[in-house]
Protein backbone atom coordinates (compact mmCIF):
# COMPACT_ATOMS: atom_id res chain seq x y z
CA UNK A 1 0.00 0.00 0.00
CA UNK A 2 1.66 3.34 -0.93
CA UNK A 3 1.63 5.83 1.50
CA UNK A 4 -0.45 8.38 0.39
CA UNK A 5 -3.94 5.69 0.50
CA UNK A 6 -2.34 4.52 3.70
CA UNK A 7 -2.57 8.55 5.25
CA UNK A 8 -5.65 8.91 3.34
CA UNK A 9 -7.38 6.01 5.02
CA UNK A 10 -7.47 4.16 1.68
CA UNK A 11 -7.87 0.10 1.52
CA UNK A 12 -6.30 -1.68 -1.33
CA UNK A 13 -7.82 -4.64 -2.32
CA UNK A 14 -6.34 -8.00 -3.97
CA UNK A 15 -7.93 -8.22 -7.45
CA UNK A 16 -7.82 -11.34 -9.43
CA UNK A 17 -8.36 -11.47 -13.34
CA UNK A 18 -9.19 -15.30 -14.54
CA UNK A 19 -8.71 -15.34 -18.13
CA UNK A 20 -10.50 -18.36 -19.70
CA UNK A 21 -11.38 -17.31 -23.26
CA UNK A 22 -8.90 -17.72 -26.57
CA UNK A 23 -7.51 -14.26 -27.43
CA UNK A 24 -9.54 -14.64 -30.81
CA UNK A 25 -13.13 -14.62 -31.76
CA UNK A 26 -14.38 -12.99 -28.68
CA UNK A 27 -13.70 -9.44 -26.63
CA UNK A 28 -13.08 -10.78 -23.36
CA UNK A 29 -8.95 -11.31 -24.09
CA UNK A 30 -8.95 -7.56 -24.88
CA UNK A 31 -11.29 -6.86 -22.23
CA UNK A 32 -9.90 -8.25 -19.38
CA UNK A 33 -6.59 -6.46 -20.41
CA UNK A 34 -8.08 -3.02 -20.25
CA UNK A 35 -9.69 -3.73 -16.69
CA UNK A 36 -6.33 -4.71 -15.29
CA UNK A 37 -4.28 -1.81 -16.73
CA UNK A 38 -7.46 0.56 -15.02
CA UNK A 39 -7.25 -1.72 -11.62
CA UNK A 40 -3.68 -1.45 -11.29
CA UNK A 41 -3.75 2.56 -12.14
CA UNK A 42 -5.68 2.79 -9.24
CA UNK A 43 -2.98 0.80 -7.08
CA UNK A 44 -4.86 -2.08 -6.40
CA UNK A 45 -3.09 -5.08 -5.65
CA UNK A 46 -3.78 -6.88 -8.94
CA UNK A 47 -2.47 -10.47 -10.20
CA UNK A 48 -3.47 -12.32 -13.50
CA UNK A 49 -4.65 -15.85 -13.76
CA UNK A 50 -4.70 -18.01 -17.37
CA UNK A 51 -6.60 -20.90 -17.85
CA UNK A 52 -7.96 -22.92 -19.94
CA UNK A 53 -7.57 -21.34 -23.39
CA UNK A 54 -7.02 -17.98 -21.58
CA UNK A 55 -3.05 -19.34 -21.88
CA UNK A 56 -2.88 -18.70 -25.51
CA UNK A 57 -3.39 -14.74 -24.77
CA UNK A 58 0.25 -14.72 -23.60
CA UNK A 59 1.73 -16.90 -26.46
CA UNK A 60 4.42 -15.61 -28.30
CA UNK A 61 3.85 -15.36 -32.57
CA UNK A 62 0.19 -15.48 -32.34
CA UNK A 63 -0.77 -14.80 -36.51
CA UNK A 64 -4.24 -12.84 -36.58
CA UNK A 65 -3.88 -11.94 -39.86
CA UNK A 66 -6.82 -14.47 -41.41
CA UNK A 67 -8.96 -12.84 -38.58
CA UNK A 68 -8.24 -9.34 -39.58
CA UNK A 69 -7.96 -8.46 -35.64
CA UNK A 70 -5.14 -6.72 -34.38
CA UNK A 71 -2.62 -9.16 -32.55
CA UNK A 72 -2.47 -7.15 -28.97
CA UNK A 73 -0.67 -10.08 -26.44
CA UNK A 74 2.58 -7.98 -26.61
CA UNK A 75 1.06 -5.39 -24.58
CA UNK A 76 1.10 -8.09 -21.94
CA UNK A 77 4.62 -6.68 -21.48
CA UNK A 78 3.51 -2.80 -20.46
CA UNK A 79 1.77 -4.75 -17.06
CA UNK A 80 4.92 -4.69 -15.46
CA UNK A 81 5.28 -0.63 -15.69
CA UNK A 82 1.90 -1.13 -13.86
CA UNK A 83 2.99 -2.50 -11.72
CA UNK A 84 1.20 -5.92 -12.84
CA UNK A 85 4.18 -8.42 -12.42
CA UNK A 86 1.98 -11.87 -10.85
CA UNK A 87 0.71 -13.78 -13.91
CA UNK A 88 -0.10 -16.83 -13.12
CA UNK A 89 -0.85 -19.69 -15.81
CA UNK A 90 -2.34 -23.29 -15.15
CA UNK A 91 -0.01 -26.10 -15.14
CA UNK A 92 -2.39 -28.33 -16.64
CA UNK A 93 -3.72 -25.89 -19.52
CA UNK A 94 -0.25 -25.94 -20.55
CA UNK A 95 0.43 -29.41 -20.38
CA UNK A 96 -2.40 -30.03 -22.26
CA UNK A 97 -1.64 -27.75 -25.22
CA UNK A 98 1.81 -28.75 -25.13
CA UNK A 99 3.50 -25.50 -24.34
CA UNK A 100 5.89 -24.37 -21.95
CA UNK A 101 6.95 -20.74 -20.31
CA UNK A 102 9.44 -20.35 -23.35
CA UNK A 103 6.26 -19.86 -25.51
CA UNK A 104 4.97 -17.03 -23.67
CA UNK A 105 5.61 -13.19 -24.03
CA UNK A 106 5.61 -12.73 -20.70
CA UNK A 107 7.12 -13.94 -17.40
CA UNK A 108 4.65 -16.20 -15.31
CA UNK A 109 4.48 -18.68 -12.26
CA UNK A 110 2.99 -21.71 -13.29
CA UNK A 111 1.16 -23.30 -10.98
CA UNK A 112 -1.40 -26.67 -10.72
CA UNK A 113 -5.10 -26.60 -9.76
CA UNK A 114 -4.61 -26.53 -6.11
CA UNK A 115 -2.65 -23.90 -5.67
CA UNK A 116 -4.97 -21.62 -8.13
CA UNK A 117 -7.21 -22.50 -5.98
CA UNK A 118 -5.25 -21.23 -2.89
CA UNK A 119 -4.29 -18.21 -4.23
CA UNK A 120 -8.15 -17.11 -5.24
CA UNK A 121 -9.00 -17.53 -1.51
CA UNK A 122 -7.18 -15.07 -0.78
CA UNK A 123 -8.39 -12.65 -2.59
CA UNK A 124 -10.85 -9.66 -2.35
CA UNK A 125 -12.32 -9.33 -5.53
CA UNK A 126 -12.31 -12.06 -8.67
CA UNK A 127 -13.27 -11.17 -12.20
CA UNK A 128 -13.49 -13.88 -14.88
CA UNK A 129 -13.09 -13.21 -18.46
Amino acid sequence: MSEEMMEEGGVVKKFMYVNRKAPIGSIYALESLEVVLIGAAFEQDVCMVFLDDGIYQIVKGMDTNDVEMKNFSPTYRALEMYDVERLYVSKEAMEERGLTTDDLVVDVEVMDASQIADLMEEQDVILSF
